[in-house]
């Protein structure tokens, strides 16, 4: 993939991070999600590529766009898988909290894993403890072995899970090393790939999140440098056949960055809709609005952040609600 596509990739996630600003604390979480996919699929239909959703909004009768199997963008090569999640957080906007941002990754044909909408059990570090993590070991192992890794004693590591009734006794049991926690309500992609980066205060992303969403911050960490493992967490037999429908037979498998992503052919990019760990939100100007980005290319391992001015005088379609 050429790396002028980084740019083309960074207007997607801004699109559908302004869009969806427009209803932080609004209380209308569908809202702000479809705002967030109209003007995603809108900003893909004038880039040079031929994509696939491989992760998206659910199946084509779930969703009207951006649902898995739609081609996206103008039909030009080359054939690139795409995972989106136009909006990560939509309770978060919904309630004008932390954390939500607008994502997607873009893979060469065949190097995404097809995750089902499912449950994944997750783990997640970033570059310096690559080689250290195990979801097999205990929270003990993991969080001592993350800790000789970065140099911190295991009191100072801060572990983000999600705040869940399915998560107490890992709670319990990351608080009996004594390392911190740092709980969120929702959306798990941006504290896995904040740990990549030392100024975020997140060092791991342990417990049972979306597996659409373990790939995105696979995708991430293939581009940044860290590590994640994963394992699906089906919750009853229609999960179960789901992912065999998807190609995954084995569904107790451990999942490497490997098989989540294959290749450093991958492209990554967020924008922030509220403040986070990761990058900041969108903020409303007199006249326009401003954005911050990351935006990541596997094969460099370049990491850019993207600090955008964007004037409604010339993109009137953001300058209200609904469009």
């Amino acid at each position: 993939m050429e790396r002028e596509l980084t740019m083309e990739f960074a207007r997607v996630t801004e699109a559908a991070a302004l869009a969806s600003a427009r209803w932080v604390g609004l209380g209308n979480k569908d809202a702000a999600d479809n705002a967030a996919v109209e003007a995603m699929r809108a900003v893909f239909d004038t880039i040079h590529m031929d994509g696939t959703v491989v992760i998206g909004e659910g199946e084509m009768d779930e969703a009207p766009m951006l649902y898995i199997g739609e081609r996206v963008g103008n039909g030009d090569k080359p054939q690139l898988d795409v995972a989106v999640d136009p909006l990560e957080g939509t309770n978060i906007v919904a309630k004008g909290m932390a954390g939500a941002i607008a994502v997607v990754a873009i893979a060469k044909k065949g190097c995404l894993l097809h995750a089902p909408d499912m449950y994944m059990d997750k783990i997640a570090v970033g570059p310096a403890a690559v080689g250290r993590i195990n979801l097999d070991a205990t929270v003990a192992e993991n969080v001592s072995n993350v800790a000789k890794a970065l140099g911190k004693s295991m009191e100072d590591i801060t572990v983000v899970i999600l705040d869940r009734p399915r998560h107490q006794k890992l709670i319990q049991d990351v608080r009996a090393c004594g390392a911190r926690i740092r709980l969120i309500t929702d959306g798990d992609v941006s504290p896995a790939v904040a740990c990549a980066f030392e100024d975020t205060g997140v060092d791991m992303m342990m417990g049972i999140g979306g597996a659409p969403e373990g790939v995105l911050a696979a995708a991430a960490l293939r581009c940044i440098g860290g590590e994640m493992q994963g394992r699906l967490w089906p919750e009853n037999e229609e999960d179960v056949a789901r992912a065999k429908a998807l190609g995954i037979d084995d569904v107790s498998k451990l999942l490497t960055m490997d098989d989540l992503v294959s290749g450093d052919d991958v492209f990554f990019a967020a924008t922030g809709i509220t403040e986070g760990p990761l990058v900041r939100g969108v903020t409303f100007t007199a006249k326009g609005a401003l954005t911050h980005t990351v935006v990541a290319r596997g094969k460099t391992g370049t990491v850019r952040f993207i600090e955008a001015r964007h004037s409604f005088d010339k993109k009137p379609r953001y300058a209200m609600k609904g469009c």
